[in-house]
């Protein structure tokens, strides 16, 4: 385990891998709750809207945003909007936009195929099919 400092209250903690300290994880899902009953009541609110009757801050809804956890109908004001990381246009989850991310796996679907050849079939012997014969010696 490493002492890493916690992202958002910078305080240091032991770390298995998080980058946030248990208190602020238990904090962003109590926030994730909060914001997620709020949309399902209000759908169509952007983070501005959001955040101000929820009291919980933007940075957080982005978070949760980024992770795939939540997802908005409209994209609000003052550029608090998710963009794709490829090209760059608005979304409302995650980190990428559905035409990029199908496009990655189709890159990634081509490549597995090509690196890992299908097996030829081999030829079995059929004797009805065959035109060779075995020969035999009758006596």
């Amino acid at each position: 385990m490493n002492i890493i400092q916690c992202k958002m209250c910078k305080k240091p903690f032991h770390s298995i891998g998080g980058l946030n300290c248990p208190e602020c994880l238990r904090k962003i899902d109590l926030d994730f709750i909060t914001v997620r009953d709020f949309i399902y009541d209000n759908q169509g609110a952007d983070i501005d809207t959001v955040s101000e009757e929820t009291g919980v801050e933007k940075a957080v809804i982005t978070h949760l945003l980024k992770e795939g956890r939540l997802t908005l109908a409209s994209a609000g004001t003052g550029g608090t909007y998710l963009m794709c990381r490829v090209c760059r246009k608005p979304i409302f989850s995650g980190s990428m936009c559905e035409v990029c991310k199908n496009k990655i796996a189709a890159t990634m679907q081509k490549n597995m195929d090509s690196n890992n050849p299908k097996p030829k079939e081999s030829k079995k012997y059929d004797p009805a099919t065959s035109k060779y014969k075995m020969h035999t010696k009758h006596d």
